[in-house]
């Protein structure tokens, strides 16, 4: 009665707090429930290393251990690691100060779990189980069933442990090496080395007659180095254990395997992958791996709350074979003597298989890449072919234009050489009258005959350039001077400016313009445009009929500007005045002007046509200088 006063006082206080007082009490109540819920999901492991953290092959299993545990726990970890020394001599009574040492640290508050990792923490294990926490639930893996002892088994211990079969081993090697006739098997002298000494003595018995078995067990492990370097042809290595050598010098980590390694004369073979990967040729071996994921599995449903007694969990056989390709090409075991199904691993891909696809790929690109050079070597072909068509056309064109142009001119150059041989035939009438005289006038008749000469030169200039402007020649490019081929261009049409009444002026550089082109064609370029220049200004007043032909050296290039009076161009039709067949003669054929740009261009050059500010129509040809021969 006074518990439930006291229950009823306790509410009715709670009762009468004020709200503030109640909401913190509550808040540390939550804070307090959260704290006893946090610490009781909360789990302690402790690991015990056979010999030490770098021993292999047991290292490898508590590392892919500690994993499987991080990955598979529900609950946060606190994992303890500590390492049996001791397990290298034969002396028991140097494990005591290690009992004490764990009995310290865990005595107040023993481990929810102890995973012992290999044979001789199992050993020692079952020696101290009174001392080290008699009700800890304890999970020996990693060990070989003949380690454990099942008759000191106790309710809170379970066993996750894997079954050696030596014979197995031994056969699996000679069938993929069927000449070999010595196997030397390198095991240290610890007192679990000597154990398994006598085991595999008793299961390879059965082989004695097939081969020889060599034990090193008792010498150092620099004899024992020496030995296996000096092995004669077609031997062996069995790779065991090396905890400590026959001369007590204790081994750990991969340095005693590594320098076998570097001075056996025969491939090495063993029971556990984890040697796998570098020295070993491999075989048949137990999976570090899968045997650390069995003992997680097992102890996560210890930490879950169930007794390790009740778990029983059968020993694991060797996992399927797989090989090292590296070390059965190094030895020259063929992959046809390997077992149904192996696995081969660290396989060296040939070129083809490392790089099909980028092989694949650059075939495909150099044939693509040659596909297009011969097409395009195809089309170069065809377009230096139908540039030299283009040419022999455009010479062709521009003969008949010149033909044209000499049709136009036929009044004028008869005239221009009609005066002349007119002038030579009165010349030469005079003379004879002045020799028939009794007394000649020498010195007159001399300047007679100098006319004559000068007359005759001046109808054979006239006939040359008209020779020249209607010769067919090939095009060819030679170096020329702008300022030259205008001035003849000019003198050439003179004759033909008086006749049409037209007033011809030039204006040319001071000093040379030198370009690399055809005499021929570029003269009828500007013959060209002087002629449609005067065609344009037919209808109109004779004061006004003015053409004026200048040149200019301007940068890199060489201008002649051929300007006139005249009615000029519509600007909607500046662009079209080169094209073929345009023109806005009655009679005309609108070639002229196409035929000119065509030549220009032929030559590097730019032909173009702007109405002038005034009146009238400037075309310009624009050509790249060159220089002149010396």
């Amino acid at each position: 009665m006074a518990h439930n006063s006291e229950r009823r006082d306790d509410a009715n206080c709670f009762m009468t707090m004020r709200p503030i007082a109640k909401f913190c009490l509550v808040a540390i109540a939550y804070s307090l429930s959260v704290l006893n819920a946090g610490a009781a999901e909360h789990r302690r492991v402790m690991i015990l290393h056979s010999v030490g953290r770098e021993f292999r092959p047991w290292n490898e299993y508590a590392k892919d251990i500690r994993a499987e545990l991080d990955r598979q726990s529900p609950w946060p970890l606190d994992v303890q690691e500590h390492s049996l020394i001791a397990a290298r001599p034969d002396d028991q009574n140097s494990e005591a100060p290690f009992v004490e040492y764990l009995s310290a640290l865990y005595g107040k508050r023993p481990p929810d779990l102890i995973i012992s990792v290999g044979a001789p923490s199992a050993g020692f294990i079952q020696r101290h189980r009174r001392e080290l926490f008699s009700t800890t639930p304890m999970l020996f893996t990693v060990v070989e069933q003949r380690r454990v002892l099942a008759s000191d088994l106790t309710e809170y211990d379970t066993v996750v442990a894997v079954r050696h079969d030596f014979r197995v081993l031994f056969e699996s090697f000679l069938r993929i090496s069927p000449d070999t006739k010595i196997v030397a098997i390198v095991n240290g002298d610890s007192p679990n080395e000597r154990f398994w000494q006598g085991e595999m003595r008793r299961e390879l018995q059965p082989l004695e007659g097939r081969i020889e078995i060599r034990w090193f067990d008792k010498l150092s492990y620099e004899d024992l180095l020496k030995q296996t370097a000096a092995l004669p042809p077609h031997s062996a290595i069995f790779w065991y254990q090396m905890i400590a050598d026959g001369a007590g010098i204790a081994h750990e980590g991969d340095r005693a395997l590594q320098r076998l390694y570097a001075t056996a004369n025969a491939p090495i073979f063993s029971h556990d992958d984890a040697f796998f990967g570098r020295e070993i040729v491999g075989g048949p071996m137990h999976s570090a791996l899968a045997g650390s994921k069995r003992a997680v599995a097992v102890a996560m449903r210890i930490l879950g709350g169930e007794k390790p007694g009740t778990i029983k969990t059968r020993p694991s056989d060797f996992a399927p074979a797989k090989y090292d390709w590296r070390e059965l090409h190094r030895w020259n075991i063929s992959e046809r003597l390997l077992p149904p199904g192996a696995e081969v691993d660290f396989r060296v891909p040939s070129t083809w298989e490392s790089y099909r696809w980028q092989i694949i790929l650059i075939c495909a690109v150099v044939l693509v890449q040659t596909l297009l050079i011969s097409l395009l070597l195809h089309e170069r072909g065809r377009r230096s072919f139908a540039e030299v068509q283009s040419r022999q056309r455009m010479s062709e064109l521009a003969h008949v234009n010149r033909f044209s142009t000499a049709g136009e001119l036929t009044a004028t150059i008869a005239h221009e050489i009609n005066q002349p041989l007119g002038a030579i035939r009165v010349n030469i009438e005079t003379a004879e009258l002045m020799v028939k005289s009794p007394s000649p006038d020498l010195q007159e008749i001399g300047e007679i005959l100098a006319d004559i000469r000068r007359d005759d030169q001046r109808a054979s200039e006239v006939i040359g350039r008209l020779r020249s402007l209607l010769t067919k020649a090939p095009f060819e490019l030679k170096p020329i001077d702008l300022n030259e081929v205008a001035r003849e261009t000019i003198q050439f049409l003179s004759a033909l400016a008086i006749a049409r009444e037209v007033n011809l002026t030039s204006s040319i550089a001071p000093t040379p313009v030198p370009i690399r082109g055809d005499l021929v064609q570029v003269q009828q370029v500007i013959l060209n445009l002087i002629v449609n220049a005067m065609d344009a200004m037919s209808g109109m007043p004779v004061a006004e009929r003015r053409i004026v032909v200048s040149t200019a050296r301007d940068g890199n290039s060489g201008d002649i500007f051929v300007s006139d009076a005249g009615p000029g161009i519509p600007v909607d039709k500046l662009k079209e005045v080169f094209e073929p067949f345009f023109t806005t003669k009655p009679q005309g054929m609108g070639m002229g002007l196409s035929i000119a740009r065509t030549i220009v261009e032929a030559h590097g050059g730019q032909l173009s046509a702007e109405n002038q500010a005034g009146r009238g129509v400037a075309f310009r040809i624009r050509l790249p200088l060159a220089a002149l021969p010396k």
